[in-house]
């Protein structure tokens, strides 16, 4: 306080310190202390209102502390009443009995407003039903509206049902029906008003050159006004109104023709009457279509989401559609016979596919899709039936590869199938690559991809297997005949007697012609677009599929593999569908191959034994002159051998292509050459007129074998050039070597006898070579 005083002293001394400056301002002194006063006086004047309104504000927080305490007290004891008559009503039945007896009202009360708004309900749709109903025959487009509504009610009220467990099932088919009798009910009048039209204009009594007239059109294009919305917004195809109309009498027409008591009704007919009947239909109506309807429908759908769709943009594939249900239903009558008798479903199929691929090809028809094309008949007919039909076909397929096997030329080898230089194969070989190619055109115009894979694993496939079985046993019978092993279990003579003459090499020829025939079979039916697609398809599927265990038609992923080619689902580029199969059988064509020039060695070693056993070589005669020598009669010893080369060079040059003929040949030849030069040449002592009886028979084999091969004497070429060696006189004409001179060459070193060989233009004889055959000389001997 006494600060606050000094305080005010301080501030009322500078006031008047302010106010008091210089004596002039003593003369105001009264106004100045009036001033103060006047100033005092406002301030103890707000001073008492404050202290007021504190004294108010005082009061009133009292009296609202006081009015909330009440407040509290009544919450409490509200709270105590309500917990009393709570426990009251715990004890008591009074609530219970309450809700029961207003259960019942209430129900009624529900339905009540439920039954209102199901009038509510029905009158709309019986308003929009009428509304629609109104504006028809004359404006499609205004009935529209309403039944759109109406089907939209439609869908919503199916759409709730499942929320509301399936409730106002009623209610729900009631107005279903209702939008599908009245979408009926507008069809009807409209197509009436276009039948009307047509019975004016005699349809289809009419030429189908001429053109429809503008009620004609204008009836045409109403119904597709109508159509609009449901061709837009339906999932599948919907056949167009008029096209329908227009289509109806011929649908009768085909009732009676295939689908009544005429012979022309019966299955077995489908094929030579009723597909060829169909087609023509179209092609009489299709110029008459396009022309007069296609302007119409490209105005209605050209700018639609359907404009790529022909089922709808040309009136010749909607007029198809149109025609197609009728067809159905005449197939599925055929197929209910077909299932149980195996070869009417079998020709059944074949037609059916060709109809197909007629009606594709010939209208352009997609069947509505215009990315993938049309499936077919076919493709809706496997859908059900094409187990049945696979089994058919694999029974049919073995009965003929059965036929074939059994016949009594099957494995006779076909010598017209091809001409000279080519190999021949059986008859069984060839009939069965017919055979697999009549299978491959009972499945090539299927559209699904794993039923062209199931029928060529399960045919096809199937058939190679078995007939490449049937080789490889020939093979293995063969093997068992002529080996010491497998004598020891057991051979008949007749069996023995069978490999007499050419009868091994003609076994031999017949496993490999046939295996060779498959194998170039196959790998020309490996280029062919069908089996590339096929493959193509196979290899994306493989990469792409992440379910090997069904990588197509249930087969999986390593069955598929097993039966076709390791490439598939791999990276090579060099795969194909009949790897398998080919590598199986190339590996019998090897053996049959490697068995041949086998026969020849042995049959050659049989029919030359005689001959390397002639002792006359070193018999002394008169030493011939080279002119002489060309004259020397062939060592009688060498009639069977040089027989036996001729009679396997015939049957061979008739069976084997050139290629193969050519090596077979040479394995034989070089082991001829060998055995000439081991069991004779290195085997005997030679005279000169020895020496020149050995090249003179050396020249007759190879007279004999240049008439088959041409230079195939090659193969005998070192034995050549040693009996050149051999045939050296003893004394040197006039420009030529001795014996004696060649001899001493050859001896000094090998440079000498490499000049020696260089003089004779011997090429194939080493020096150690020459050394050992001047030996074979008598003249040499010491």
């Amino acid at each position: 306080m006494e600060a606050t005083a000094v305080d005010h002293d301080i501030r009322v001394e500078d006031y008047l310190d302010d106010k008091l400056q210089s004596t002039a301002d003593f003369e105001h002194l009264d106004d100045l202390l009036s001033n103060v006063e006047y100033q005092r006086s406002q301030l103890q004047s707000q001073l008492d209102d404050a202290t007021r309104e504190l004294e108010e504000a005082r009061r009133s927080a009292g009296d609202r502390q006081a009015a909330l305490a009440r407040q509290i007290d009544d919450f409490e004891e509200l709270q105590h009443s309500i917990d009393v008559r709570l426990q009251i009503v715990a004890a008591s039945d009074a609530p219970d009995e309450a809700i029961r007896r207003l259960e019942q009202p209430m129900k009624r009360l529900h339905r009540v407003d439920l039954a209102l708004r199901y009038l509510v309900l029905l009158q709309d749709v019986e308003r929009l039903r009428q509304a629609a109903r109104a504006s028809l025959p004359q404006s499609p487009k205004a009935a529209l509206e309403p039944y759109a509504k109406l089907k939209q009610l439609s869908l919503q009220l199916k759409h709730l049902q499942g929320p509301a467990d399936d409730a106002a099932v009623h209610l729900v088919a009631y107005v279903e029906s209702v939008t599908k009798t009245l979408w009926d009910e507008m069809k009807k009048t409209m197509s009436d008003e276009l039948e009307a039209v047509l019975v004016k204009r005699g349809w289809p009594s009419i030429d189908p050159d001429s053109d429809a007239d503008d009620e004609w059109l204008l009836c045409f294009e109403k119904l597709v006004d109508l159509q609009v919305p449901e061709v837009l917004y339906s999932p599948g195809v919907v056949a167009l109104l008029p096209v329908d109309v227009m289509a109806q009498i011929f649908v009768k027409e085909f009732r009676f023709h295939f689908m009544s008591d005429k012979a022309t009704s019966s299955p077995q007919a489908i094929g030579a009457h009723c597909f060829p009947w169909f087609v023509a239909l179209i092609e009489k109506w299709e110029d008459f279509f396009r022309d007069n309807f296609g302007p119409a429908l490209a105005t209605k759908f050209g700018h639609t989401a359907v404009s790529r769709k022909m089922v709808y943009m040309d009136p010749v594939c909607a007029f198809i559609t149109s025609m197609l249900p009728i067809m159905r239903e005449k197939i599925a009558s055929v197929m209910a016979e077909a299932v149980n008798d195996p070869a009417l479903l079998s020709s059944l199929m074949v037609q059916l596919m060709t109809f197909d691929e007629n009606i594709r090809s010939g209208f352009n028809y997609d069947g509505g899709d215009a990315e993938n094309g049309w499936g077919g008949l076919t493709s809706e007919v496997l859908s059900v039936h094409f187990d049945t039909w696979l089994q058919a076909e694999k029974r049919f397929a073995l009965e003929r590869y059965q036929t074939i096997m059994t016949a009594q030329d099957a494995n006779n080898i076909d010598y017209d199938f091809a001409g000279p230089g080519k190999t021949k194969p059986t008859y069984a070989a060839s009939r069965v690559t017919d055979l697999l190619r009549s299978v491959t055109g009972q499945y090539e115009g299927i559209k699904r991809f794993s039923h062209k894979l199931r029928f060529l694993i399960d045919i096809q496939l199937s058939i190679l297997d078995e007939y490449h079985d049937q080789l490889r046993g020939r093979l293995e019978t063969y093997l068992g005949l002529t080996s010491t092993v497998g004598r020891v279990f057991g051979v008949t003579e007749e069996q023995l007697a069978a490999l007499e003459g050419t009868g091994a090499l003609e076994i031999l020829c017949k496993v490999y012609g046939s295996t060779d025939h498959i194998v170039n079979i196959l790998r020309d039916w490996s280029n062919e677009e069908f089996f590339v697609t096929l493959w193509e398809r196979l290899q994306t599927r493989a990469k792409a599929s992440e379910d090997q265990s069904n990588l197509a038609g249930g087969m999986s992923y390593e069955q598929v593999k097993d039966r076709t080619s390791a490439a598939v689902g791999t990276e090579e580029d060099d795969g194909v569908l009949f790897d398998e199969t080919i590598a199986a059988y190339s590996a019998r064509r090897k053996r049959a191959e490697e068995f041949l020039s086998e026969a020849l060695i042995k049959d050659h070693r049989k029919a030359f034994k005689a001959y390397l056993q002639r002792p006359q070589w070193s018999t002394i005669a008169e030493d011939p002159s080279p002119a002489d020598a060309y004259q020397l009669a062939v060592t009688s010893e060498l009639d069977e051998p040089l027989r036996i080369l001729k009679r396997d060079f015939d049957f061979l040059s008739r069976t084997l292509g050139t290629a193969v003929f050519r090596r077979v040949w040479r394995s034989a030849l070089e082991r001829l050459n060998n055995m000439l030069w081991s069991d004779v040449m290195m085997s005997h002592k030679f005279t000169a007129s020895g020496a020149a009886q050995f090249l003179q028979d050396l020249r007759a084999i190879s007279s004999l074998i240049e008439r088959y091969i041409p230079d195939g004497s090659s193969s005998l070429g070192s034995l050549s050039d040693a009996l050149q060696l051999l045939n050296l006189p003893v004394e040197a004409g006039q420009g030529a070597v001795s014996l004696r001179q060649i001899t001493d060459m050859v001896f000094t070193d090998n440079t000498e006898a490499k000049k020696a060989m260089d003089q004779l233009e011997i090429d194939t004889l080493t020096p150690a070579n020459a050394r050992q055959i001047l030996q074979r000389r008598v003249e040499n001997a010491e």
